[in-house]
Parts: C-alpha cells; sequence; structure tokens
C-alpha cells in the first residue's frame, strides 16, 4: 500500500483552517484530525456522482428478441435464479 500519509491535523487547528482544509479534500487528498495526537477521524473526499441520462437514454441501441418475454424464456431465467415454476 504505497502513496503519501495524510496530513494531520489537531482539532483546534482543523477548526482555524477548515477552508483550507476542505480546499485539500477537493483536490483528491485526504487529512486526518487528530485529539492530543491520537487520530480520531478522517476528511476523504465524496466520490463524483455518476452522470445518468433520463428514461429512453438506452433507445435504439438495445435490440430485443422476437421472443424476449416468452414462458419459454422466462422458465430459462427463473431456472437460472433456482425459482422452478
Amino acid at each position: 500500500m504505497g502513496g503519501q500519509a495524510a496530513e494531520q491535523f489537531n482539532i483546534h487547528e482543523a477548526k482555524t483552517q477548515l477552508s483550507r482544509i476542505i480546499d485539500r479534500v477537493e483536490k483528491g487528498e485526504q487529512v486526518v484530525i487528530c485529539r492530543a495526537g491520537v487520530p480520531v477521524a478522517k476528511v476523504v473526499p465524496i466520490p463524483p456522482r455518476a452522470d445518468r441520462r433520463g428514461r429512453g437514454s438506452l433507445a435504439g441501441l438495445i435490440e430485443l428478441a422476437d421472443d424476449w418475454d416468452s414462458p419459454e424464456v422466462n422458465a430459462e431465467i427463473a431456472a437460472d435464479f433456482g425459482l422452478g415454476r
């Protein structure tokens, strides 16, 4: 597990430098907050949300077989999941 160690701040420093700490975290760094030299919390970046498209965004990209909802296909899928009829 290589990589750089997270910078540590005591609680008083963290309170007075919160904006700077948040700036660093937004850039991808992790910061550890300590009480009397003992780590008690870690501030880490939140992963970005996935860019989701609206309903129908796969229209024209997926082709369904004519029998996609037939009883035979449904029975095969149920069997794959151990759900016998």
